[in-house]
């Protein structure tokens, strides 16, 4: 499975694509406020990359399990000790809303943080590279 995303920004544009296997879709990202830039920072991003994947994993996970998800909240939170530093910590709390017994919707949700691909990429981490660098010049 390849997963990207692409992000194409000028000023008062901000156009942010992601594809999983050559499945495209735009989603909605603002601009700064001074037009260029992201108004979600990376960290956002990255908990929100936790959160969605949690979410949509608690869904495919009962399925298996042949229950009825009828809702599903998650927040996750991370914690960034300076501009340029690492993210020290990201912690999320999760609430399901199911047709099942409350210790089978525990149960479901403890294996899904066991199985939820971004969590267990940040657990594990994983090598980043710049793989390119294309500059152009104005005149």
């Amino acid at each position: 499975m390849k997963i990207s995303a692409r992000v194409d920004n000028s000023l008062g544009r901000h156009a942010a694509t992601l594809s999983t296997d050559g499945r495209s879709h735009e989603i909605a990202i603002a601009p700064r406020p001074g037009g260029f830039a992201s108004s979600a920072t990376g960290g956002e991003l990255l908990c929100l990359a936790a959160a969605t994947c949690y979410c949509n994993d608690v869904y495919r996970e009962a399925r298996k399990r042949g229950i009825e998800v009828a809702r599903v909240e998650v927040e996750a939170e991370a914690t960034l000790d300076r501009e340029g530093g690492a993210i020290g910590r990201i912690s999320y709390r999760a609430r399901v809303t199911a047709r099942a017994p409350e210790s089978a919707i525990v149960e479901l949700m403890r294996h899904t943080d066991t199985v939820a691909e971004v969590q267990n990429t940040l657990r594990r981490s994983c090598p980043v590279e710049l793989a390119g660098t294309d500059a152009e010049q104005i005149a």
